[in-house]
């Protein structure tokens, strides 16, 4: 009888140490898993930023990686380029003003360009004989896997005269490093070894 009891007592012992071991697993689990949340909770509070619109009201704006808008803002910066530099209006002020913006994007590659243009009396006859010219960006290929990036822009450069419409196909290129991002160069790029690939007459239309 007192052998029996003994044996009944060890296995009490057993028990409590078994039920004392799932008792301390299934609070290091909640345990884990209530700093996890807190953690994930955290790290979504993080994401939030909250803007004062003037000391009325609160606005939620969501954070974001800088590098997942590289991409957009890159083909944003070359699209930018392009209008300001192949944009001319038949006013020596408003080329010069657009040029210059679109010279603070580029590398001396760009200058030379128009350098060449210049001397050639390119803009003197867009002044003397009331041009305008208007560039549409039809695409831009970027390959984001090398870097510098290298990019081709494709668009369709229009010669508007009094008496007919001159329709171009203008292909370049250009590699496009990370730059400072000013006023100047809102996207932080900066387009190097410019090229133009093709410029050429596609068809006249009569007016």
């Amino acid at each position: 009888m007192e052998f029996k009891s003994l044996k009944n007592i060890e296995t009490s012992f057993k028990q409590i140490r078994l039920f004392g071991m799932v008792f301390l697993v299934l609070c290091a689990a909640i345990t884990g898993y209530s700093v996890w949340s807190s953690y994930s909770f955290a790290e979504a509070q993080r994401q939030r930023i909250y803007v004062l619109d003037e000391g009325k009201s609160l606005m939620l704006a969501l954070s974001q990686d800088l590098s997942q808008n590289r991409p957009v803002e890159a083909r944003e910066h070359v699209k930018r380029f392009h209008e300001l530099f192949f944009t001319l209006a038949p006013d020596k002020s408003a080329i010069e003003s657009n040029v210059s913006r679109a010279l603070f994007l580029v590398d001396r590659s760009a200058f030379k360009y128009y350098q060449d243009m210049q001397e050639k009396g390119y803009y003197n006859r867009i002044i003397s004989s009331n041009i305008n010219q208007v560039v549409q960006v039809d695409s831009i290929a970027c390959d984001f896997n090398v870097y510098p990036y290298k990019t081709v822009t494709y668009a369709r450069q229009y010669i508007i005269r009094s008496s007919n419409i001159t329709e171009r196909s203008l292909v370049t290129r250009a590699d496009l490093i990370n730059s400072v991002r000013s006023d100047n160069n809102p996207h932080g790029f900066t387009m190097e070894k410019f090229e133009i690939v093709e410029n050429r007459d596609i068809r006249i239309t009569e007016r």
